[in-house]
């Protein structure tokens, strides 16, 4: 293959902090777009098939903390290649044996146009299906951030939440940041200072706080 061919190969993937690629779907809900979900997080999360074994284990897993998305103002929202019939059939099976409750769409992405949007298919792991690729997309529908996992292991949802989390708390305190393992509650971390002069107004500001370690490593209370 031709540098030229391999490179048109590759997936072309959404970055961090580009506009979220427009979706406009057949999904289990009926059609479907993000406008529908203005005001709204988006988390967009896709699976290989239906009637998979550990695409199960996510759906059931989404489905009995959908109330925790919700309560953040987060939309779940599931895609794989299969049909919408496909979806319903797999959704009811779902429920009926495990009884929980699938609230949130399944988009029905047949032509792998949303697939190919987000860049999920991945030919070195899969030259069909796409990859467990899951998108974080905010209420102004920039990307925030991406994860993707291998075809043989399932998404930690407690992970997807805590990053949702830390998120929402960048945009609510404006010009910091979320450390290692942070969680609601914890103390947030300022970013490093860019000049000399800030590095030591930093210092002057923070001598009484017990967070603050050096110039460039200062946390506090949100």
């Amino acid at each position: 293959m031709s540098d030229a061919a391999a490179a048109a190969a590759k997936p072309s993937l959404p970055t961090i902090g580009s506009r979220a690629p427009s979706i406009d779907a057949a999904s289990t809900h009926g059609p479907l777009s993000l406008d529908a979900y203005e005001g709204k997080w988006v988390i967009l999360f896709s699976h290989p098939y239906d009637f998979t074994p550990v695409c199960s284990t996510e759906f059931l897993g989404f489905a009995r903390r959908a109330a925790e998305f919700e309560e953040r103002q987060a939309q779940l929202v599931g895609l794989s290649i299969d049909s919408v019939f496909s979806h319903i059939s797999w959704v009811r099976t779902l429920e009926a044996q495990h009884g929980v409750k699938i609230p949130f769409p399944v988009i029905a992405d047949l032509d792998r146009k949303v697939a190919s949007a987000y860049g999920m298919v991945h030919p070195s792991e899969n030259d069909m299906a796409p990859v467990r690729a899951l998108f974080f997309i905010d209420p102004k529908r920039i990307v925030r951030a991406c994860i993707y996992y291998p075809m043989t292991c399932g998404r930690n949802i407690d992970e997807v939440l805590r990053l949702l989390d830390a998120l929402r708390s960048v945009d609510a305190n404006a010009g910091t940041a979320c450390p290692a393992d942070w969680r609601p509650g914890d103390e947030i971390i300022l970013p490093p200072p860019k000049t000399a002069a800030e590095a030591e107004r930093r210092v002057a500001e923070n001598r009484d706080n017990p967070g603050a370690k050096d110039w460039f490593f200062v946390k506090r209370k949100p």
